[in-house]
């Protein structure tokens, strides 16, 4: 028995199925295993009783508008059970239709935090890894003065960047601008002009600026950059703002977060290298390698030591001998530079210069139609981390967004997330 009635979940008198007036304590945040002979009542006690017991008291929570929606399980024969939290149960009955699925999708707890990404995680630029978001002339106003806090009150510029347009000269392109009222340009670039919206001062009125900042993003396009200039009319500093989901300093943008975009099970977010597995099949260099304890001039490279190629290692050694790669020491004493130079070589054949491994591997692939070629190939394939995702199974957009507030990087991508233990997410959230 269980030292306190609250630490255990509580069973009296199960009858379901072949149990017979079954009385026991199941201690809490342990981990119970049930065993023993086919027909004695495992499935019945872990299934057709906890389980339907702690489903059924969990769907009864919800409003009878909702439960009409999810599936309800029958109340099972017992006399009583007490202190039975919610359950989740995979079945002995294998459910799963792709390889894609995990304990996490076949319990929907990935819809949960798909959701959770989706509405709160931040992005985070590829470029330069600052903070992505959409700007106002509201919050541009309120961060001008701590980001040029040590530049006094320099004279700002606002302005907001014009592209010039195809079939369309640049004089044609600032006539356009004159007859709007823009006459004065910043800077000028073979295909951009950078219009000069208002000068004024950090400390002048808010209201002004705040209205300089909102035509500048209206002509702009959700575009602006404000320019601070010293006493000499010299730029200090250039900062860029854009009411988009775009990095305006790296000038690139950016899809909307939606649970999609977070789903390796769809297009939208799956990687699409491996289409969402995380892995690829492909040449696996430790079978090709398989004894780094030999040297190259031993047969490191076990595909050139039959006669149908064995002029690729003669290639390899003569051009070894060109650039100083020591073909007499074992494999795992190369340094990684000249293992590199074996594998990936340093340019095609036809320069005559080192092909490499992997542009062998290469050529016997678009040999593939001969039945010889295809079974050489199966020797060295095998399953390996994508190298697009890393293993992540999803695009590289998804894993941008990022939740929390953990220093560099900030926060956790969702696969970050998904690889912590149960402990590790308690704590993290």
């Amino acid at each position: 028995m269980s030292p306190s009635a609250h630490d255990a979940i509580v069973v009296r008198g199960a009858r379901q199925n072949n149990l017979r007036n079954l009385d026991l304590d199941l201690p809490l945040n342990e981990l119970i295993v049930v065993t023993g002979v086919s027909g004695s009542g495992k499935s019945s006690l872990v299934f057709d009783t906890l389980y339907a017991e702690g489903q059924r008291r969990y769907v009864e929570t919800f409003s009878p508008y909702a439960r009409q929606f999810l599936d309800r399980m029958d109340k099972p024969q017992v006399d009583r059970i007490e202190h039975i939290p919610p359950a989740i149960a995979i079945d002995q009955v294998n459910p799963v239709r792709t390889s894609r699925s995990t304990v996490g999708t076949m319990t929907e707890i990935n819809d949960h935090l798909k959701l959770l990404y989706a509405r709160v995680a931040r992005l985070y630029c590829r470029g330069c890894g600052r903070l992505v978001r959409r700007d106002d002339a509201q919050s541009i106003a309120a961060a001008l003065p701590e980001a040029l806090a040590d530049l006094g009150q320099a004279l700002l510029l606002v302005c907001f960047p014009v592209p010039l347009p195809a079939r369309m000269k640049l004089a044609q392109l600032r006539a356009e601008l004159e007859k709007l009222g823009y006459v004065r340009i910043h800077r000028e670039e073979p295909r951009l002009l950078t219009v000069i919206q208002d000068r004024l001062r950090l400390d002048a009125e808010r209201s002004r600026l705040i209205e300089a900042l909102e035509a500048a993003l209206h002509a702009g396009h959700g575009r602006v950059s404000v320019h601070a200039l010293d006493a000499a009319g010299g730029e200090r500093r250039v900062l860029r703002f854009s009411s988009d989901l775009h990095c305006a300093d790296c000038d690139l943008h950016y899809q909307e977060a939606t649970q999609g975009l977070f789903s390796f099970n769809s297009p939208i977010g799956a990687c699409e290298t491996c289409r969402g597995f995380g892995r690829v099949i492909g040449i696996d260099y430790g079978l090709v390698i398989p004894d780094v304890g030999k040297s190259l001039a031993a047969g490191a490279v076990r595909p050139w030591q039959t006669p149908s190629y064995r002029e690729c290692q003669d290639d390899l050694l003569r051009f070894a001998a060109r650039r100083g790669v020591p073909t007499d020491v074992p494999w795992r004493e190369l340094s990684e530079e000249h293992r590199r130079w074996v594998i990936e070589g340093e340019g095609p054949w036809e320069k005559k210069v080192w092909y490499g491994a992997r542009r062998f591997f290469d050529w016997l692939e678009s040999r593939a139609y001969k039945m010889h070629i295809r079974v050489l190939l199966s020797k060295y394939r095998s399953y390996t981390v994508c190298s697009a995702c890393g293993g992540a199974r999803l695009k590289p957009d998804a894993l941008l967004w990022r939740l929390g507030t953990r220093a560099a990087p900030p926060g956790l991508a969702i696969h970050e997330l998904m690889q912590l233990s149960l402990e590790e997410c308690r704590t993290f959230f």
